[in-house]
C-alpha cells in the first residue's frame, strides 16, 4: 500500500492548486497605478485653472465651479465606487496652462478636466480620457478692423496663448503659408491675450471660440468685439491622465461615456453654456454643435491631429 501514498499526495497537490488557482481568478485584482495612489491615500487630487471660463474657474468666495469641473466631481463618485471608498477626500491643484502637463507627470495631480486639446503630439508625454468638448478655433477682433477669416490676418499681429494649439496653427501659417503673421504668445499671469488686445498691441486673438465667447463677456466693453472666421481646425478636450494606466483611463471612460449616454452631458452642457452662470449670470448663449451631439452619441477619446 504504501507505493500509493506518493500518487496520491501528488494528485491532491495538484487538487489544491486547482482549486487556489480558481479563488485568485475569482478574486478582484488589486489596484494599481493611479487607482493604487487613491486608495492608498485616501484623496483623489484634481488638478484645476483658476480663469479659463466656463470649463473650470474661481468665484471670489473661493468656490471652483465650471463645465469641466462637473465632469471631474462625477468621475470622483465613479472612483468612489470603483475603489468602495465613499469618503474619498478631494484634493485640490492649481494649475497653469504652461505646467498642467507636468503637474500630471509628477504625480501632484492624479487628473485635470479643463480645457487641453487631446493631440498625438501631448500623449507622448501624458494620457486623455474621453473627449468631453468640442471647440473651433477662430479669431476675436474689433468689429471694425477688417478681418473676417484667416487670410485676412496674413501680415498682421495675432496673439494667443503660448504653448496652445493656436500658436502651433498659427505657427504652420507661416512656414507653409508664408503669412507673416506676427505671432505674440502670451502666458497666464500679467498680460493675457485679452489685455494685449484691449491695450491695441494686436489685431487679433486667436483661440478656441467658446473662450473668445468668453473673453469678450468679460472685456471692458463686450460690443467693440466679435468672434469670427471659419473654425480652422476642430478641437476634443479631453480629462489629462498619466501615461500608461490604461486601469484608471478605464474607469474614467466608462464615467464619461455613461455621463454622455444618460443625457447628463447635455445638461450639463445646457447649464454652463446656455444658462445664466454664477456669480454674475454670464451666459454665453452657444448652442449644442453637431460635432457635440454626435459625440454625445459616440463618445470617443480621439485626437486632434
Amino acid at each position: 500500500m504504501i507505493p500509493r501514498i506518493k500518487p496520491l499526495l501528488t494528485a491532491m497537490f495538484m487538487a489544491s492548486a486547482a482549486f487556489f488557482s480558481i479563488v485568485a481568478a475569482a478574486a478582484p485584482a488589486a489596484p494599481a497605478g493611479t487607482l493604487r495612489k487613491i486608495a492608498d491615500s485616501g484623496t483623489i487630487a484634481i488638478g484645476f485653472h483658476e480663469a479659463t471660463f466656463p470649463f473650470t474657474y474661481v468665484t471670489e468666495e473661493g468656490q471652483i465651479l465650471g463645465y469641466s469641473y462637473d465632469f471631474a466631481l462625477k468621475i470622483v463618485d465613479a472612483v468612489k465606487r470603483e475603489l468602495a471608498l465613499p469618503k474619498l477626500q478631494i484634493k485640490h491643484v492649481v494649475t497653469t496652462t504652461q505646467n498642467r502637463f507636468p503637474t500630471i507627470q509628477n504625480g501632484s495631480a492624479d487628473i485635470q478636466c479643463g480645457a487641453a486639446t487631446n493631440t498625438l503630439e501631448r500623449q507622448k508625454i501624458v494620457a486623455f480620457s474621453n473627449t468631453i468638448f468640442i471647440a473651433g478655433s477662430r479669431l476675436m477682433t474689433r468689429r471694425n478692423s477688417g478681418i473676417s477669416d484667416f487670410p485676412d490676418i496674413a501680415g498682421k499681429t495675432v496673439v494667443t496663448f503660448a504653448r496652445s494649439t493656436s500658436e502651433k496653427i498659427l505657427q504652420k501659417m507661416n512656414s507653409e503659408q508664408n503669412a507673416r503673421i506676427n505671432i505674440v504668445s502670451t502666458f497666464d499671469r500679467g498680460d493675457t491675450p485679452l489685455s494685449v488686445m484691449q491695450a491695441g498691441q494686436a489685431d487679433a486673438y486667436m483661440m478656441d471660440d467658446v473662450l473668445l465667447f468668453a473673453a469678450i463677456r468679460s472685456s471692458w466693453r463686450p460690443d467693440e468685439w466679435v468672434v469670427t472666421g471659419k473654425p480652422r481646425s476642430f478641437e476634443p478636450y479631453g480629462c489629462i491622465l498619466r501615461k500608461d494606466d490604461p486601469a484608471f483611463k478605464a474607469v474614467v471612460d466608462r464615467e464619461i461615456a455613461r455621463i454622455m449616454k444618460s443625457g447628463e452631458a447635455e445638461a450639463i452642457f445646457k447649464k454652463w453654456l446656455m444658462s445664466p452662470t454664477p456669480p454674475k449670470g454670464v451666459n454665453l448663449n452657444l448652442p449644442l454643435s453637431d460635432q457635440m451631439v454626435e459625440l454625445f452619441k459616440n463618445p470617443n477619446d480621439r485626437p486632434f491631429d
